[in-house]
């Protein structure tokens, strides 16, 4: 684990630390106040309605890029300095995203009745998914100008903007919330990516030069299926996790209440922030480091390692915020959301598993083994709305926490089974079996 301290300190704090800790800070105390509030002036209730259509925006937004961005960086980040091979890159990924963005946009806006029973059964929030369908351009712009910044290494500006961008977006949607409850909430959940157009506006003075590469007749497919592993692979685990979220939540409104739905989601979004950290983690070390593995000797020593070394601290970490649940409670909601306390328990275990078994998973990611990344997130998909409808059946509000639980934890014992042999099995003689 020594590679990883050293990683972290010559790379990461270095190059990123910045940009990721600020980020996810600013993310995590724009997201407690915004929580506050959303308990003080809507409810539980307001929770139900909000986890909704955040699941909902979630999973338009990944389809509006159509899981472009992540392999796009790399591509940037490769090219930059190779203006034929750049136009190519930016030009096909510019009118790609342009059409892909347009037609969910268009569908989004001319089928916002039907979304809205979908998402909002009993309420009529219609002008709110035609709203969204006219911002979804803008979010589609910053992302594609983000990425371009990100590839050209562009940290403290990307600091700046962001930092700039949250807490515009968090005084915007306080003040809507204050002001019309639950009618400003939801409309502050669609307008705050369009108020990141400043990431637009920043980026394209600042890199206006590459305005001149976006070309249309620089279009080159092969960009598509170079980067079609990773858009694929990006579509399923961001799009399936939030309609399984919002078919759990309509199920709970149906079977149980609003109002119950309302603390389920208020649980959600405490685990949400905790691991946004341990998400930024994978991201910047995890990924590369097994992008780089080329053994089963050194695949295993990092997840041994990183199960030695962090894996303890963040069980204590859960075991405080178990502990801690009564406080928590006081301090993000209001005493309405008291019933929530009984949910921890199973929710930060499911987290543990969750985690344990996702630094295996990173390993799909690394090496694009594309079949079972897909496979297995489906996987995980199904078995967790099954899972937490009987268990809703059968426990009432925690059986959804108590399926959060048991879907990773069969999801663990899968990966286990999948890398068994590279995690448990017998080393060749120099242990420098390729992987």
């Amino acid at each position: 684990m020594k590679k990883f301290f050293q990683y972290i300190n010559d790379n990461v704090l270095v190059k990123s630390a910045n940009l990721n800790t600020a980020n996810v800070s600013i993310k995590i105390i724009s997201g407690i106040l915004i929580t506050k509030f959303i308990a003080m002036f809507i409810g539980p209730e307001g929770m139900t309605l909000i986890g909704n259509l955040r699941n909902f925006i979630s999973t338009l937004q990944s389809l509006s890029i159509a899981g472009l961005y992540n392999g796009f960086v790399k591509f940037i980040g490769k090219s930059k300095n190779q203006i034929k091979e750049l136009t190519k890159t930016l030009s096909t990924v510019f009118y790609f995203g342009f059409f892909i963005t347009m037609v969910v946009s268009f569908l989004c806006f001319y089928n916002a009745k039907f979304i809205n029973d979908f998402i909002f059964p009993n309420f009529n929030y219609a002008y709110i998914i035609e709203t969204f369908a006219l911002v979804l351009p803008f979010y589609a712009l910053n992302m594609f100008i983000f990425s371009i910044m990100n590839g050209y290494s562009k940290y403290r500006i990307l600091l700046v903007i962001n930092i700039t961008s949250q807490v515009l977006g968090l005084l915007v949607t306080l003040l809507l919330i204050k002001q019309e409850k639950i009618d400003g909430a939801l409309v502050a959940v669609v307008i705050t990516p369009a108020l990141n157009l400043l990431i637009s506006v920043v980026g394209i003075a600042f890199r206006k030069n590459l305005m001149t590469y976006i070309q249309i007749s620089a279009i080159d497919f092969s960009i598509l299926k170079k980067l079609s592993s990773n858009m694929i692979m990006a579509l399923v685990s961001s799009i399936a996790l939030p309609i399984v979220f919002i078919i759990i939540r309509n199920y709970l409104v149906s079977e149980i209440g609003i109002k119950e739905a309302g603390y389920w989601t208020a649980v959600t979004r405490v685990s949400d922030y905790y691991l946004m950290f341990i998400n930024s983690l994978m991201a910047l070390y995890i990924l590369p480091r097994f992008a780089e593995i080329n053994s089963r000797q050194e695949f295993r020593r990092e997840i041994f390692s990183f199960y030695k070394t962090v894996m303890p601290i963040l069980a204590v970490i859960l075991l405080l915020v178990y502990l801690s649940r009564s406080f928590l409670v006081t301090v993000l909601f209001t005493e309405e959301f008291r019933p929530i306390e009984n949910l921890f328990g199973y929710q930060v275990l499911g987290d543990f598993i969750r985690v344990l078994s996702m630094v295996i998973a990173y390993q799909f990611l690394a090496k694009k083994m594309f079949t079972h990344f897909i496979i297995l997130e489906i996987f995980l998909f199904v078995i967790m709305y099954i899972s937490s409808v009987y268990l809703i059946d059968e426990f009432g509000l925690e059986g959804a926490v108590m399926g959060h639980c048991l879907s990773y934890l069969m999801h663990f014992l899968i990966i286990l089974f999948v890398f068994g042999s590279s995690l448990f099995g017998v080393l060749n003689d120099d242990g420098l079996e390729e992987y």
